[in-house]
C-alpha cells in the first residue's frame, strides 16, 4: 500500500521531468547563442513571481485557519439561532412569503412557503395582520427585492403591559401601607408602655397615633376614589358658573395667600360631567397653589379656558419653582408625590377624568409650569358615533 501512487502524482512527476528537460535545453541554446544573461534574468523574475504567489497563498491560508480557530467550536449556525427567536419571522419576496423559524412555521402550519399568503404580508402599507383569531403587528425591514417581516402579538403585549402596571401598583400600595402601618405599630407600643407606667406623655402619643391613622385612612379613600371612578355623565355645563364655584373654594382654602387669575370667554358651555370636571380642575388648581407657595416670588396661579372646535382647552400655570426633569416622567403615576402630606392622587385623577372625556392632561415643555387639560365634546370623543 505504501508504494501505490495516484494518477495526479504520476502526471505531476511527468510534467516536472518535461519541464526540467525543457529548461536544460533552453540553457544550452542560450549558451550557444550568447543569451545566457537574458535567460538568467527571466528565470529570476519567474522565481520571484512564484515565490510571491506562494507567500500570498500561505498568508491567506493562515488567516483562514486563524479565523476558524478563533470561532468557538460549539457555536451554533445562524439558522439555529433564528429558529430560537420566539417571534414569527418571514421572508417576503413579491407575492410569496416563506417561514424562517419555528414560531412562523407553527403559526402558519407550514414547513416553508405560506399557501395562501395573507395579503397584509405583501402589502407594504399594512401594519396589522389578523390570523387565527389573533391580532399581530407587522414590523418590516425592506430590502431591494425582498423584505424581512416580524410579527408581534398585540394581545401578548397588552397583557405584559397590564402585568407590569399591576405589579407597579402592588409595589406602590405595599410601600405606602407599610410606611403608614409601621409608625402606627410603634406608637401603639409606646402608648401601651406609657399607660402601664402612668406616663404624662400618653395624651400626646395618642394624638399622634390618631393623626397617623387618619392619614392612612385618607390614603385608602384616595385609592378607592381613583380605582372606582365611574363613567362620566355628560350634561351641558356653564363653565363660568363652575369656575366661579372653584374660585370661591380656592379663596376660602388659601385665604388670599395665593392670587388666582382667571381668563375665560363669555357664555362657554361644555358637555361634560360637572362633578368630575370640578374634581379635575380643583386637583390642578390645588397642585398649582402648593407649588406657587413653594416659589420665591409672589404666589400666582393662572387659569385659562379657551373653546376649540372639538371641545375645551384648559391651562393651569403657577409661579412655583417648576418640576425637576427627573420628576416629569413620574408626576402622573398613582400615589407618586414629593410633598410630605401629599397623596399622589390629584394629577392622576385629573388625567383619568380628562381621558374619560376623550382628552388628556399633559405638562407643557415650557419655562413656566403649565398643565394643559383637553376635554373633547361627546361627538368627537373616541368611540362615539
Amino acid at each position: 500500500m505504501g508504494f501505490e501512487s495516484s494518477p495526479r502524482r504520476v502526471l505531476a512527476a511527468a510534467l516536472s521531468g518535461i519541464a526540467l528537460t525543457a529548461c536544460g535545453a533552453l540553457i544550452v541554446l542560450a549558451w550557444q547563442w550568447g543569451m545566457l544573461a537574458t535567460m538568467l534574468g527571466l528565470a529570476l523574475c519567474t522565481a520571484w513571481l512564484v515565490i510571491a504567489g506562494c507567500w500570498a497563498a500561505a498568508r491567506s491560508v493562515a488567516a483562514r485557519r486563524l479565523k476558524e480557530e478563533s470561532r468557538p467550536a460549539d457555536a451554533p449556525p445562524l439558522t439555529a439561532l433564528i429558529d430560537q427567536i420566539p417571534l414569527p419571522l418571514l421572508r417576503v419576496d413579491g407575492g410569496t412569503a416563506r417561514a424562517l423559524n419555528r414560531a412562523s412555521r407553527t403559526l402558519f402550519a407550514t414547513d416553508d412557503r405560506l399557501s395562501p399568503t395573507p395579503p397584509a404580508l405583501t402589502d407594504t402599507r399594512e401594519t396589522r395582520l389578523r390570523h387565527e383569531g389573533r391580532s399581530w403587528r407587522i414590523e418590516r425591514v425592506a430590502g431591494h427585492d425582498q423584505s424581512l417581516v416580524m410579527l408581534v402579538d398585540i394581545e401578548a403585549e397588552r397583557r405584559a403591559a397590564e402585568v407590569r402596571a399591576d405589579n407597579e401598583m402592588i409595589d406602590i400600595l405595599g410601600h405606602e401601607l407599610l410606611n403608614g402601618l409601621s409608625p402606627i405599630v410603634s406608637l401603639a407600643d409606646s402608648a401601651q408602655v406609657a399607660a402601664e407606667r402612668g406616663d404624662a406623655r400618653l395624651p400626646g402619643i395618642l394624638a399622634t397615633l390618631t393623626r397617623r391613622i387618619e392619614g392612612l385612612e385618607r390614603f385608602t379613600r384616595a385609592y378607592r376614589m381613583l380605582a372606582r371612578l365611574p363613567d362620566p355623565v355628560r350634561t351641558p355645563v356653564a363653565m363660568d358658573q363652575l369656575v366661579g364655584d372653584l374660585a370661591r373654594l380656592f379663596e376660602e382654602r388659601f385665604d388670599n395667600r395665593v392670587t388666582l387669575s382667571i381668563t375665560i370667554p363669555d357664555h362657554v358651555v361644555a358637555s361634560c360631567d360637572r362633578d368630575q370636571m370640578t374634581q379635575a380642575l380643583w386637583a390642578l388648581l390645588y397642585n398649582a397653589a402648593e407649588a406657587a407657595l413653594a416659589g420665591e416670588g409672589a404666589p400666582v396661579v393662572t387659569l385659562t379656558i379657551a373653546q376649540e372646535a372639538d371641545g375645551l382647552a384648559i391651562s393651569v400655570a403657577d409661579t412655583g419653582p417648576g418640576v425637576p426633569a427627573p420628576e416629569r416622567a413620574r408626576i402622573f403615576r398613582p400615589f407618586h408625590t414629593t410633598k410630605p402630606e401629599g397623596s399622589g392622587v390629584g394629577l392622576t385623577l385629573a388625567r383619568r377624568i380628562a381621558r374619560a372625556h376623550g382628552g388628556d392632561v399633559s405638562l407643557l415643555p415650557i419655562a413656566v409650569t403649565t398643565f394643559r387639560m383637553a376635554v373633547r365634546d361627546a361627538s368627537s370623543s373616541p368611540g362615539s358615533p
